[in-house]
């Protein structure tokens, strides 16, 4: 019954991941040492990490508020609403793309819109999507939905009568929220932050649309030396294992967190 799914695994991600490692190490790691001593590497691994960090923190404050709202609402209408939340899965980077640049580019609708009202400089306001952070919003469109769909189904068994009785005793809003529904919460907010994390600084359609290569982040980086006359494939796969490094760091921490929490909560309690 597992051979399907070990040969799958087998073709489409330990021989890749073989050869990806073999041509990084060609040379005795010389392609490592080339990358490492490079200043566009470095800077590159900064904005990756401000995108890494960034997209994530917006997506799961946005997707918890609409994971919340969505958990207090009628079955029905919240399959229905689901339904469209995660359509923007379905769509390519390139979409995605030209889409904000439509909408904040230079020439944008809501970058003329508040032109108009006086609001922003269109120079100004347009260049703040062609950054680190401003990609981070735009990946956060395809974000939020995966933030809602892994929040919504701990969020609709929370009994909200804990919030109330809370409040009964005296506490405030806020107070109950944090000290009751934020623990309870936090291990699935914290395999959304990982998960999302790790899909940011891996991705690169919606970066290579809406920026080209004049944002420096590790993805594009790695295009442009395959791309490029000349590529250079050693370096590349160099990167691509730098890369897997950090997607895969990011997401064991999120592991590693859970499984010293439920270790935590298991213990005795005297």
């Amino acid at each position: 019954m597992a051979a399907p799914g070990g040969l799958v695994i087998l073709l489409f991600f330990v021989v890749p991941l073989a050869v990806v490692s073999g041509e990084a190490f060609t040379g005795g790691g010389k392609a490592f040492a080339a990358i490492f001593a490079d200043p566009i590497f470095w800077r590159g691994l900064g904005g990756t990490l401000v995108l890494g960090l960034t997209a994530p923190a917006f997506s799961l404050l946005v997707g918890f508020c609409v994971a919340w709202h969505l958990s207090a609402l009628p079955e029905n209408l919240r399959t229905n609403l689901l339904f469209w939340i995660s359509l923007p899965l379905t769509f390519s980077g390139l979409i995605v793309a030209y889409g904000f640049i439509l909408a904040f580019g230079r020439a944008g609708f809501i970058t003329l819109s508040l032109a108009g009202l006086g609001v922003a400089d269109p120079a100004t306001f347009s260049g703040f999507l062609y950054s680190p952070v401003g990609l981070a919003f735009a990946y956060s469109y395809y974000l939020i939905p995966r933030v809602v769909l892994i929040l919504l189904p701990v969020l609709v068994n929370f009994d909200r009568d804990q919030i109330k009785a809370a409040q009964s005793l005296g506490a405030t809003h806020f107070r109950s929220m944090m000290d009751i529904l934020i623990p309870q919460i936090m291990p699935s907010a914290v395999s959304a932050f990982c998960l999302v994390s790790a899909v940011a600084i891996g991705a690169y359609g919606t970066a290579l649309a809406l920026v080209g290569t004049q944002v420096n982040i590790l993805p594009l980086i790695l295009y442009s030396r395959i791309s490029d006359s000349g590529a250079d494939f050693p370096s590349a796969a160099a990167l691509s294992v730098v890369l897997l490094t950090l997607c895969t760091v990011v997401l064991a921490a999120g592991e590693m967190y859970i499984l010293r929490r439920e270790r935590h909560e298991a213990l005795p309690r005297f």
